[in-house]
């Protein structure tokens, strides 16, 4: 054999093993056999590594704050009341004092807790207060103005968090919030752009206050300082009597003064009688891995332990990230998940939610016995399942772990960007427009698009269905992984790519959040993705089977994630789509 000879046998022998890793072991990179020049990620930007701690959150700043407490004693629990509060102030379009969320929390030794300090309807409120006389939904009165508001949460879950777990003074941790306040912080290109596009709204609705408008009138742009006092002094108020600070006294009264002036139900006697719950975690398997995730009233962690579970049997690894076939079979668990989400998913307070059965390998199965890989599904086929005896876009999440290895992870929200647009005169914060995600009308979509039923229907002091899907995954009975994110109805989808990611693609972390994603969510019936998540190959297989397709301009996403490292390092990941940001030390 001459030497040419065997310098193709040579390079032949190269390119099968080359492609042979591929397929068993860097999933990912058969995306880039149908172009070579098309990349899988969003940005190129690198995770932030760290030993003692690390905070992952919407905001340079935010981070910052949650570092420093970590660095002077305190434990995550504290870090995460610190962020919080801090994001109310540098992130005003979903950091709150005036919304609600979700608090996940596994201790270094296992122990796993959540918390629930979602909005509630107010008293006064009922299931046809969004009806005209002829029962159709008035448009825009859940989303703008005062009638759109639930009973905010997230001063009391803050508190009930800290009674529990917290280990600094309680008045440390809203410090540097009232600073950030008092002092001024300065915009970033994404808060001043933001700022800006509410403008009009604010106007029509706080048409007697000056809040978040530049006396000039000018627009807002990136390095202005935004200086909010009467903010501050709430933050204040809050910092000296804790809970009573905002539901009780003067917070308390410039709050219900609102509502009278705007005609919102929201009374003295609703801010009295609300409370956070504590609920049981929602924990699930999938291959080695434990995941410890948020129950109804989030409709996220059932819907993250189902999607898991359907796509479990398949071998994604192997077959590629977003390769056609690992695209079609998350599609269609997306489809069925979500189609459960509508029928079956409220206030466990109020109505039945049949948990257990809704993740039953039985009832999985059942669901996946009309799947074709020859074809789509149609989601006007495919509705919520059979269970017998059953009756009938802004948030903002952050991750911490502290250097004991406790592990926090929390999404809260005021629904919409910058909520009803509400803004409380003399006390400075924004209020949700939360109501919008009840069922107003069966059958009739809310602003992401999701469907409804009469399991979430508008009742007195009852809970609103969400997405949020905050997140702990564990290896090995240690902490492995936190994350979480908002965007709407795209969050569940997002937390589940986000963790297959890592388990089944090898991403780092940072790389995970890079990654493009996309989104089904059963109605309407179509698939959306972000420019450069599919390949024209990859687009033209799928059409083939009847995939409806469609690219947006948005981003999807806003993940704040952090992984444990083989070496015990922490890596924390920021979402590159906004100002997101992980500190660590």
């Amino acid at each position: 054999m001459n030497k040419l000879s065997l310098l193709l046998v040579a390079v032949s022998v190269s390119i099968n093993a080359f492609c042979q890793e591929v397929k068993e072991n860097k999933g990912f990179y058969q995306f880039l056999t149908d172009d070579p020049n098309q990349k899988p990620f969003y940005s190129d930007r690198q995770g932030v590594v760290a030993s003692n701690g690390m905070v992952a959150s919407a905001h340079p700043e935010a981070s910052k704050v949650g570092i420093d407490i970590l660095k002077k004693g305190g434990n995550a629990t504290d870090a995460a009341v610190a962020v919080q509060f801090a994001l109310a102030v540098v992130h005003p379009s979903a950091g709150n004092i005036g919304g609600g969320g979700f608090f996940v929390y596994r201790t270094r030794k296992g122990k796993n807790y959540t918390l629930d300090f979602r909005e509630k309807a107010p008293l006064k409120g009922h299931k046809d207060m969004y009806l005209d006389a002829k029962g159709d939904v008035i448009p825009g009165l859940s989303l703008t103005g005062h009638l759109a508001s639930g009973v905010p949460g997230s001063v009391d879950g803050m508190v009930e968090v800290h009674k529990k777990f917290g280990n600094l003074p309680w008045n440390m941790l809203l410090q540097p919030a009232i600073d950030l306040a008092e002092k001024g912080v300065i915009l970033t290109a994404k808060e001043a752009t933001g700022l800006n596009r509410i403008k009009n709204d604010l106007l029509k609705v706080n048409s007697d206050t000056t809040y978040f408008r530049l006396p000039d009138g000018r627009e807002w742009k990136a390095g202005d300082l935004l200086v909010q006092k009467d903010l501050g002094k709430t933050l204040r108020r809050i910092q000296e009597k804790g809970r009573a600070g905002f539901y009780e006294g003067e917070t308390a009264a410039l709050l219900v003064a609102e509502m009278e002036r705007g005609k919102g139900f929201i009374t003295d006697e609703d801010l009295n009688q609300y409370h956070s719950a504590w609920r049981t975690p929602l924990v699930g398997q999938y291959k080695d891995y434990k995941l410890i995730t948020m129950p109804p009233v989030s409709s996220g962690g059932v819907a993250l332990l189902q999607l898991l579970k359907f796509v479990e049997p398949y071998p994604l690894k192997r077959w590629g990230w977003h390769a056609d076939s690992t695209i079609q079979v998350m599609i269609e668990a997306e489809r069925r998940v979500y189609a459960d989400r509508a029928k079956f998913l409220g206030d466990p307070d109020f109505v039945k939610v049949p948990v257990r059965e809704l993740i039953s390998p039985d009832y999985l199965k059942q669901r996946w016995e009309d799947f074709d890989f020859n074809k789509a599904s149609e989601s006007k086929v495919v509705k919520g399942g059979y269970i017998p005896t059953y009756e009938s876009l802004e948030t903002t999440h952050f991750s911490i772990v502290d250097k004991e290895g406790n592990a926090v992870s929390v999404t809260t929200t005021l629904n919409g960007g910058y909520g009803s647009r509400v803004v409380v005169k003399g006390a400075g914060f924004f209020m949700n427009n939360e109501m919008d995600d009840f069922s107003i009308k069966p059958g009739v979509p809310n602003m992401f698009g999701l469907i409804g039923s009469e399991a979430n229907a508008i009742a007195p002091s009852k809970r609103m269905l969400s997405s949020m899907t905050p997140t702990i995954v564990e290896k090995g009975k240690k902490l492995y992984m936190v994350v979480g994110t908002p965007g709407g109805s795209t969050i569940i989808t997002s937390v589940f790519q986000t963790i297959l990611n890592v388990l089944e693609h090898g991403m780092t972390m940072q790389e995970s959040v890079n990654a493009f994603k996309f989104h089904h969510q059963w109605l309407p019936d179509k698939t959306t993705f972000e420019s450069g998540a599919f390949t024209e190959g990859v687009i033209q297989r799928l059409q083939s089977r009847g995939y409806i397709l469609e690219m947006q301009r948005n981003t999807i996403g806003r993940m704040d994630c952090i992984l444990v490292r083989p070496d015990g390092t922490l890596e924390g990941g920021s979402d590159p789509r906004g100002d997101d940001t992980s500190v660590g030390y």
